[in-house]
């Protein structure tokens, strides 16, 4: 296998790590590429309890209501990403469009 004049074994270590990291916090790997190290994963909307955070909000005297339009708006969304290394040998996490 070619390896590129930026990766060695720490950056190697930390990508893996982080791959980890975002799998145990529910993403899935849609495409991996050990040669020139990226990952994108994907991560499924979830479903708000509308009904729930009515009834919270009812008690709450309509404070509740923040939260709810908030979850609703950040759960409701397919997020892909991308982690990669660069050419520096740091690496990121940047947000790839949804389809």
């Amino acid at each position: 296998m070619e390896t590129y004049q930026f990766i060695n074994e720490k950056n190697l270590d930390r990508f893996n790590q982080m791959i980890s990291a975002k799998t145990r916090n529910g993403f899935v790997i849609i495409e991996h590429n050990e040669k020139l190290p990226y990952a994108v994963l994907c991560k499924e909307k979830k479903a708000v309890r509308h009904s729930f955070h009515l009834f919270l909000t009812c008690i709450t005297f309509g404070l509740w209501s923040l939260v709810w339009i908030y979850l609703s708006i950040t759960l409701s969304r397919k997020k892909n990403i991308l982690v990669a290394i660069d050419e520096e040998g740091n690496l990121f996490e940047d947000k790839c469009l949804s389809e």
